[in-house]
């Protein structure tokens, strides 16, 4: 062999090597398997969403031809669908012009459907989402964009992406300029809830509101501040957000990397009976277990750092995992398991290796999915975290990674592991 094709072969197989998964086998843990074709990037977004219809044939996904920069107003992001029962095949459904590297456009089936999904997209000036039937192709135009969908599925809740974008870079959408980036705490804008029919929509809490609340006995009110990070109970009854602040504006390549105060708050849905849920300044990534109980990673007052199962509208609360748990990750409920198996990640370790795992509460028993190398391109706004999410049987994960050198969609059969 000459030299030349010889080096050229060891270093595909050494780059090889460093972005393959490194797998922790456990009672035949299934390979991955990959659905999208890796021409382009793709990806879902969330963890907190349905990518896969009841069924469990369909999956949605999000497309884009560049990666490692910041979205533009120009660009846009294709919409499709995978057919996991004929050979993932792709088909277009449209396309949207607000979204993001960590959230996408908030693509999603409508809670109880099988023909119906959401997304959120630009049109002139404003922000709105778009529901389309992936059998007849129709399609209709709601006049605000949602961040969170009612299990119920007749409401979505939404605040502004564009306060968003102005104060926390690249979890909000570029295009349309925050028209309140002077002011501290708008009137004008915060959380809002919307019909999925009709499209009428009504504010429940202003951001004002909220900066006027005291915050364990300290005025906050001269801050800049926005709301992040929705989500509806499984009831549909109450609404939970983080109501977030910081003390000054920055140069955005800065802010996206500074730190902010959080706070969690939950409302019931028409918007009273606020609550502060987890006053500590540390409320992080959360599930909601059952209509009363708040799954998040925090550090409560006077308590460590994990997961806390937090009882809303009470101050009980017990920690979870915490001998395996020990580090933020995106946490859902595998579903059809009566709450007992939890789906996890983590962020990138020395090594530049995300874990994937299940945890099993009555038992402490954790099962590692895999380890996926993360790419050193992949970093700040444009790292790709798993976000992984179960498909609504429980029977298998679905997540993003960029360990085959791109980011692909893949997904992991567990129904062996949890007996869903």
């Amino acid at each position: 062999m000459k030299r030349r094709k010889f080096i050229r072969q060891s270093l595909g197989m050494g780059l090889g090597l460093a972005t393959s998964p490194m797998w922790i086998p456990h009672q035949g843990v299934p390979v991955p398997k990959k659905i999208t074709d890796g021409a382009s990037a793709y990806w879902f977004g969330y963890y907190d969403k349905f990518q896969v219809d009841p069924s469990g044939r369909y999956a949605l996904g999000c497309k884009v031809g560049f990666e490692g920069r910041s979205p533009q107003a120009k660009d846009t992001l294709e919409i499709g669908l995978i057919d996991l029962e004929r050979e993932n095949k792709w088909t277009k459904l449209g396309n949207s012009s607000a979204w993001g590297w960590q959230q996408s456009c908030m693509l999603q089936w409508i809670p109880g459907s099988n023909t119906e999904v959401i997304w959120n997209d630009r049109e002139g000036s404003d922000h709105i989402s778009r529901i389309h039937n992936v059998k007849t192709g129709e399609e209709r135009t709601l006049p605000k964009p949602i961040y969170a969908l009612a299990p119920n599925g007749k409401f979505a809740i939404g605040t502004a992406f564009n306060r968003i974008q102005n104060l926390r870079p690249g979890y909000g959408y570029v295009g349309i300029p925050d028209p309140f980036k002077a002011t501290k705490a708008p009137e004008e804008i915060g959380l809002y809830k919307m019909d999925l029919q009709s499209g009428d929509h009504q504010q429940l809490l202003s951001i004002a509101d909220m900066a006027e609340m005291d915050h364990l006995g300290e005025d906050v009110s001269d801050n800049w501040h926005w709301f992040n990070h929705l989500l509806v109970s499984p009831d549909s009854k109450r609404l939970l957000f983080l109501h977030r602040w910081r003390p000054e504006l920055l140069e955005p390549q800065v802010m996206a990397r500074t730190g902010f105060v959080t706070r969690m708050i939950t409302v019931d849905a028409d918007g009273r009976n606020r609550y502060v849920a987890d006053p500590s300044g540390n409320s992080s990534h959360f599930v909601w277990r059952d209509p009363k109980h708040i799954f998040v990673w925090t550090k409560p007052l006077g308590k460590e750092t994990g997961f806390w199962l937090l009882e809303d509208q009470s101050e009980n609360m017990h920690i979870i995992g915490k001998e395996t748990m020990t580090g933020n990750g995106h946490n859902t409920y595998v579903p059809n398991t009566n709450k007992e198996w939890v789906l996890n990640d983590t962020y990138p370790n020395k090594d530049r290796k995300i874990t994937l795992y299940l945890y099993h509460i009555p038992t402490k028993k954790q099962v590692i999915l895999g380890k996926f190398y993360s790419p050193e391109s992949y970093f700040g706004e444009w790292r790709c975290d798993l976000h992984p999410r179960c498909d609504q049987t429980g029977q298998r994960v679905f997540f993003d990674s960029t360990h085959e050198g791109s980011r692909q969609m893949y997904y992991i059969d567990i129904h062996g592991i949890v007996g869903t």
